[in-house]
C-alpha cells in the first residue's frame, strides 16, 4: 500500500506540473519569429532543407561551416535537427515551433519533478513546489517563448535524463548505467555545448553518496568493494568526458569564436582587477535575476551592466554577500559528505553551480554579458533549494498546521506572481516590436536596445524615426560600427552616408556590408576607382559576397564581366535571377547557345522566371526559331492563366506576326494594318523588332492599361540592389 500510495502520489505531481507547465506558456503559442528566431530558423538552409542533411553535421547553429572564419562556433546539430523536422512537418508556422519549445519544456518539468521525488529524496508536497516553481519561473521566456532557445531546453532535457539514467535505479539498473546516462550526456551536448556539466554533476554526486565507504578506504589504505566499484565508475565518467571535449575542440577546426567588446565588454578590458571585478559581480547578477526575476531584456550588451572598476563601487557589497552566502553553503555541503543528511541541499547546489560554470568567463570567453536562457539549467539547483528550505522549516516547526498554512499561502503568492510575470513576459516575445520596445522600457541605456528600434523603424518605413535611435545608439556607444552603417543606408547626402561608412570601417575594419556600402557611395559619386578598391577590400574579408561581384560587374566592362557574372553562379548556383543575369551578358554578346543553356537551367529552378522568359524569347527571335518562340509563348500563357485565374487575351501571335513584317532596323512603330485589335487597349506602346523590347504579350481583356498584366519587357532591367544593413 505505502508503494501505491507514493506512486499515486507522484503521479499527482506530475499532472499538476503539467498543468501549470501549459497555462504558463499558453499565450506564447501565438507569438511570430523574433530576434535570433530569423538567421537561425527563417533563412537557414539547414532547418529549411534547401541544404543536404549531412550538412546540418559539418555547420553550426546558424547555418555556417564550423571551418569558416565568421563561424560562430556553436555546434548544435541535434536542435538543428529538431528545427528542420518541425519545418518539414508544419513549414514555416511559427505555432507549431512555439508548441515544439512548450512540450519540450513540459518534459522537463516532469523530469526534474521526478529527480526531486526519486533522487533527491524530497517529501511529496516539497516535490510539487519544487516542480511548480520550475515550470513557471520567468527566467525561463527567453529559452521557452524564444524559440532558438530550443537549444538550452532540449539540452535540458537530455541532461535530466542523463542524471535520472545514473542515479535513479528503477530506470535501467546499476549494470548499464554508465553506458546509458554517457549516452544521453553526449545528446545533451549535442544540443548545446553546456550539456557536458551534467557528466560532473553526475560524478560529484556519486561522491557524496559513496563518501563514506571511499573515506573508509583512504583512511585504511586499502581498496572495499564500494570504493573500487566507485573508481570504476569514476574512470569511466573521465574517459567519457575527455572523448566529448577531444570531439568539441575538434569540431572547433582550429579557431576559436570571434566576440567583440560590444559583445562581452569586461571580457576584454585591460585590467584584470576590472575584469575579475565585475565577473565576480556578474555571477551575483546572475543569482539575482534567478531570485527576483523583476527586469528581463532579451540582450544585455553594450553597457547594460557597467565595469565595476574599483573598490569603492557600491556593487562590490553585493558581490561580497553573495560570496559569503557561496562560502557557507560549500562549508554546510562539506559538512554533509559525512552526515549524508542533506541531499537535496547537495545537490540543488551542484545543479546551481555547475552549469553555470561555462558562462561565467573563468573558462572561456563568452560572446554575451547575461543571457536569461543560460539560467535555464542552473534554475533547477534554485527551485530544489527554497523547495528544500520550506521542507525543512515544515519539519522543525512545532506547530506544523500553522507553519503549513503560512508556507502555503507565500508558496501560492510567490507561484501566482511567477506565473503572472511568464505571462505578460510571453507578450513580449509575441511580435518583433513588442520585443524591441519591451527591451527600451527595461534598459534605456543599452545602445543595442536603441539599435534593434531603430532596424525595425527603418523596416516599416519610418526613416526619421529610425535615425533618431541610431543617433542615440552612437551616443551611447560611440563606436559602435552597425549603428554608423545602418545610420548611413538613410542620410540623404553621399557625404554624410560616406562619412559614416568610413566611421564604421575605422570601428570595425572587418565589417563587410559597410565596406559594400561604401563602394555603392562611391559609384553613385562617379568615384570609379575607389569604388573598386572597397569593393575588392569587401571581397577579401568575404569572398563569397555576391553583392560585391554584381556591383563590380557593373562597373567593369568587357570580358571582366562575363567571368564575374560567371564566379556569381558557382557561389549561387541555384538562384535564377543570378543564372538570367549571366545569360543576358552572354546574350548581349552574341553567345546564344551559352545563353539559352543558362536560361534553361534559371527555368529548371524557377519555372514562372520572367527574367528568363524574356531572354528565352530573346535567344529564340535572334536565332530565328519561330516553333519555340511560340512554344514558349503559350508555355508563358499558360502560367499566367493558373497565376491570375482571369480572362486572357493572348497575343503572341501579333508579336510574330509583326516579326515576320517588319525586321529589324526598318521602323520604330507599327503601320495601321498591323495594329493590335480593338480588343487591346490601343494606346499601350508596342515596339517593334527594331529594339529587343516585345510588346506585352499577355493583355487582361476589357481592363484599363494599368490593370493590365505586366509584359515580360519590364523586367528586362534589373534595378540596383539596395544599400545593406546589419
Amino acid at each position: 500500500m505505502g508503494r501505491r500510495a507514493k506512486e499515486a502520489g507522484a503521479a499527482r505531481v506530475y499532472s499538476v506540473v503539467i498543468v501549470i507547465a501549459v497555462l504558463c506558456y499558453i499565450n506564447a503559442l501565438q507569438g511570430d519569429f523574433v530576434h535570433d528566431d530569423i538567421p537561425a530558423l527563417t533563412t537557414n538552409p539547414d532547418v529549411l532543407g534547401t541544404s543536404p542533411l549531412q550538412n546540418l553535421f559539418n555547420n553550426d547553429f546558424w547555418g555556417t561551416p564550423m571551418g569558416d572564419i565568421n563561424s560562430h562556433k556553436s555546434y548544435r546539430p541535434l536542435t538543428t535537427l529538431t528545427f528542420r523536422a518541425s519545418h518539414w512537418i508544419a513549414g514555416l508556422t511559427p505555432l507549431w515551433f512555439h508548441v515544439g519549445n512548450v512540450a519540450l519544456h513540459t518534459l522537463c518539468c516532469i523530469l526534474f519533478a521526478r529527480a526531486t521525488l526519486a533522487v533527491a529524496g524530497l517529501q511529496t508536497p516539497f516535490a510539487a513546489v519544487s516542480g511548480l516553481l520550475f515550470a513557471a519561473h520567468p527566467i525561463h521566456t527567453e529559452a521557452v517563448t524564444g524559440i532558438v532557445g530550443r537549444a538550452d531546453v532540449l539540452a535540458c532535457l537530455f541532461f535530466l535524463l542523463s542524471f535520472l539514467a545514473y542515479h535513479d535505479e528503477a530506470w535501467w539498473g546499476r549494470e548499464k548505467r554508465i553506458f546509458y546516462s554517457s549516452l544521453l550526456a553526449a545528446l545533451s551536448i549535442l544540443a548545446k555545448e553546456t550539456g557536458v556539466t551534467v557528466l560532473l554533476v553526475n560524478l560529484l554526486y556519486d561522491l557524496y553518496r559513496s563518501w563514506p565507504p571511499v573515506k573508509r578506504s583512504i583512511q585504511d589504505m586499502r581498496w572495499n568493494e564500494e570504493s573500487i566499484q566507485f573508481a570504476r565508475r569514476a574512470a569511466k565518467v573521465f574517459m567519457v568526458t575527455s572523448l566529448l571535449l577531444v570531439f568539441r575542440l575538434a569540431m572547433l577546426q582550429g579557431s576559436l569564436p570571434r566576440f567583440s567588446s560590444q559583445d562581452n565588454p569586461s571580457a576584454f578590458h585591460p585590467c584584470p582587477h576590472v575584469r575579475l571585478l565585475t565577473f565576480c559581480y556578474l555571477a551575483a547578477f546572475n543569482f539575482w535575476l534567478l531570485l527576483c526575476p523583476a527586469t528581463l531584456s532579451h540582450d544585455w550588451q553594450m553597457g547594460s551592466i557597467p565595469l565595476v572598476t574599483s573598490l569603492a563601487d557600491y556593487r562590490n557589497v553585493a558581490t561580497c554577500l553573495f560570496f559569503a552566502g557561496v562560502l557557507w553553503l560549500a562549508y554546510r555541503i562539506i559538512a554533509d559528505f559525512e552526515s549524508q543528511k542533506h541531499a537535496p541541499l547537495v545537490l540543488g547546489a551542484l545543479l546551481l553551480s555547475l552549469p553555470f560554470l561555462p558562462a561565467t568567463n573563468l573558462l572561456v570567453t563568452v560572446g554575451f554579458v547575461i543571457a536569461e536562457r543560460v539560467l535555464y539549467i542552473p534554475s533547477l539547483g534554485l527551485a530544489m533549494m527554497v523547495a528544500y528550505g520550506a521542507q525543512m522549516l515544515y519539519e522543525k516547526s512545532s506547530a506544523r498546521s500553522k507553519t503549513s498554512v503560512i508556507l502555503s499561502a507565500g508558496f501560492c503568492i510567490l507561484l501566482t506572481s511567477f506565473g503572472s510575470r511568464t505571462l505578460v513576459r510571453n507578450l513580449d516575445w509575441s511580435s518583433r516590436e513588442a520585443l524591441v520596445r519591451a527591451g527600451i522600457q527595461a534598459l534605456p541605456h543599452n545602445a543595442k536596445m536603441h539599435y534593434n528600434l531603430g532596424n525595425f523603424l527603418r523596416d516599416t518605413g519610418k526613416p526619421e524615426l529610425a535615425r533618431t535611435h541610431y543617433t542615440e545608439a552612437l551616443r551611447l556607444w560611440p563606436s559602435y560600427a552597425s549603428a554608423h552603417n545602418n545610420l548611413g543606408t538613410l542620410m540623404p547626402g553621399a557625404v554624410d552616408a560616406e562619412a559614416h561608412f568610413l566611421a564604421a570601417i575605422r570601428h570595425s575594419p572587418g565589417h563587410v556590408n559597410a565596406h559594400y556600402n561604401l563602394g555603392q557611395v562611391y559609384r553613385k559619386m562617379n568615384r570609379s576607382e575607389e569604388a573598386v578598391i572597397m569593393l575588392e577590400r569587401c571581397l577579401r574579408l568575404n569572398a563569397a559576397y555576391t553583392p560585391a561581384y554584381l556591383l563590380l560587374a557593373k562597373l567593369h566592362s568587357g570580358p571582366i564581366v562575363g567571368r564575374l557574372l560567371r564566379h556569381v553562379n558557382r557561389l549561387q548556383p541555384a538562384n535564377a535571377d543570378y543564372l538570367a543575369q549571366y545569360a543576358e551578358w552572354l546574350q548581349n554578346n552574341y553567345r546564344f547557345e551559352e545563353a539559352q543553356r543558362y536560361y534553361e537551367k534559371a527555368l529548371r529552378i524557377q519555372s514562372d522566371h520572367k527574367a528568363s522568359f524574356l531572354g528565352m524569347a530573346k535567344t529564340y527571335r535572334a536565332r530565328g526559331q519561330k516553333a519555340q518562340l511560340h512554344q514558349l509563348l503559350l508555355r508563358w500563357h499558360m502560367i499566367c492563366c493558373v497565376q491570375r485565374r482571369s480572362r486572357i487575351v493572348y497575343t503572341g501571335d501579333l508579336y510574330l506576326r509583326s516579326w515576320e513584317l517588319y525586321k529589324p532596323g526598318q521602323v520604330t512603330s507599327l503601320p495601321e494594318h498591323a495594329k493590335p485589335s480593338h480588343r487591346l487597349n490601343h494606346h499601350h506602346p508596342h515596339l517593334a523588332c527594331t529594339n529587343v523590347e516585345m510588346a506585352p504579350l499577355l493583355v487582361s481583356g476589357g481592363e484599363t492599361e494599368e490593370q493590365t498584366l505586366d509584359g515580360l519587357c519590364a523586367l528586362r532591367d534589373r534595378a540596383e540592389k539596395d544599400m545593406k544593413p546589419g
